[in-house]
């Protein structure tokens, strides 16, 4: 009796952290957060629609909140487990004086998306105080993604984080998303 009690627990916990993830990670997780929240439904519209623009690799998640939260933020940025991540205007721009941001000129053309050119911070120790202009966001408001959508884009900028994953692929990604 004992031991069928012991097999069944062990069971039971195999199949419980089988569970746990939720599958296989995608390649690219994108978080997506907005001054005034974000609906489930809206988040998976993005995603769905990307999956159908990239095919089968690389594989993008798209997660939201539905709510704002400077903190919650701050935790996603420092978490390094998104590839990208979507917020206000205001928030990219205070955030990215600290640097940290991966230049976007390789994706995009500066000129199509001004808003999203900034003059930050360069890390390393030989370029200390040193400050560049490039690239760094995609305002959504135009891009076909949101516009093909009828989602309203204002005031929303698509980054990638320095401690991003998957880079490559990552850029992948944000040249589907800059499409105009």
């Amino acid at each position: 009796m004992k031991r069928s009690f012991t097999i069944f627990i062990l069971f039971a916990l195999l199949f419980a952290l089988a569970g746990c993830g939720g599958g296989p990670k995608a390649d690219v997780p994108i978080f997506m957060m907005s001054a005034n929240g974000v609906p489930n439904d809206v988040a998976d519209k993005l995603q769905a629609d990307l999956r159908s623009k990239l095919g089968e690799a690389p594989t993008v998640s798209v997660t939201s909140t539905p709510i704002f939260s400077m903190e919650k933020l701050i935790v996603e940025i420092a978490a390094g487990d998104n590839g990208i991540i979507i917020v206000p205007m205001e928030q990219f721009k205070t955030i990215g004086q600290q640097g940290g941001y991966v230049s976007l000129d390789s994706a995009a053309k500066a000129e199509d998306f001004p808003d999203g050119v900034l003059e930050l911070p360069v890390d390393g120790k030989d370029k200390e105080g040193k400050k560049e202009k490039h690239l760094f966001g995609i305002p959504l408001e135009k891009t076909k993604w949101f516009i093909d959508l009828k989602l309203n884009g204002k005031d929303l900028i698509a980054f990638v984080p320095a401690n991003a994953k998957n880079q490559e692929k990552v850029m992948q990604v944000i040249k589907v998303i800059a499409q105009k």
